[in-house]
């Protein structure tokens, strides 16, 4: 019954200025994971993070997303995760200095693409680690790709690739925005597979620099998720607000935009 947490770029940096690292954001957040292990430490979360400023400007530069096949390509290529990873460590100190025993994973070391799209992804050390009672931390990061040599993979396509092995609930994606927002920047309260054509194009890319598709692409890989297991509840809601995870686990509010597979009040499964 895991849930994955993903601290979205533009949530822990500023996406407008490289390697701009929002530490108390991370901190605050840290805490509120560290509150809801002492009400029940047997959840099981994983956190995820996306690169923000520290991986997207380097890929902007390179056009890493699109294929690697040149010297300076491949140089670019091991920038961008060399960037992932440093921003990653940051996440994980903060977690650690809140007490929570965080163990990163280099998702490009267990994963492999094909022409673009998330090919393989192994999961059996995550599962052991939260077995064992850690939290698995992981991250937007570059992949070797059979067809173009590499490209990059989203935090977002990771969590779908973890979502039948881990036993996955709920998803928890936290942004610098109160949710999904329509064209009068009105929060969309919840969003299904029926209305998600209506709502669509009223989703634009996020602020700054984000090589990986922004709002819409986030939507777009979680509609095609539940589209796969029902039972699944996302929840896209603003990281900024005091206790959110604790409003959207323990208190069972309804924060942010809610996709699920219809829009019909039932008690939330990923709310536990």
């Amino acid at each position: 019954m895991t849930i994955l947490i993903k601290l979205g770029g533009s949530l822990i940096t500023n996406k407008s200025e490289a390697k701009s690292f929002r530490r108390e954001i991370v901190s605050r957040i840290a805490r509120q994971v560290t509150r809801l292990r002492a009400l029940d430490q047997n959840i099981p979360i994983v956190i995820g993070h996306g690169s923000g400023s520290f991986g997207h400007f380097e890929a902007k530069k390179y056009s890493t997303i699109d294929g690697v096949s040149s010297d300076e390509q491949r140089l670019g290529f091991a920038r961008v995760g060399a960037v992932a990873a440093e921003l990653s460590l940051l996440v994980q100190n903060e977690f650690l200095a809140a007490g929570l025993p965080t163990m990163r994973f280099q998702p490009s070391s267990i994963m492999l693409s094909s022409a673009g799209r998330l090919n393989s992804f192994d999961s059996g050390a995550l599962s052991l680690a939260l077995d064992q009672g850690l939290i698995p931390l992981i991250h937007g990061d570059i992949a070797l790709d059979e067809r173009i040599g590499g490209t990059i993979i989203s935090t977002e396509s990771l969590f779908a690739r973890l979502v039948q092995p881990l036993r996955v609930t709920g998803i928890i994606l936290l942004g610098a925005v109160e949710g999904v927002l329509d064209h009068n920047d009105e929060l969309i309260s919840c969003i299904t597979p029926a209305s998600f054509a209506k709502v669509r194009s009223s989703l634009a890319g996020s602020h700054g620099i984000d090589v990986t598709g922004g709002m819409l692409q986030k939507v777009e890989t979680m509609i095609a998720l539940i589209d796969e297991r029902p039972s699944l509840e996302v929840f896209i809601a603003d990281g900024r607000i005091e206790d959110v995870l604790l409003d959207l686990l323990i208190k069972r509010s309804q924060v942010g935009t809610l996709i699920r597979a219809d829009s019909t009040p039932t008690p939330s499964s990923a709310r536990r």
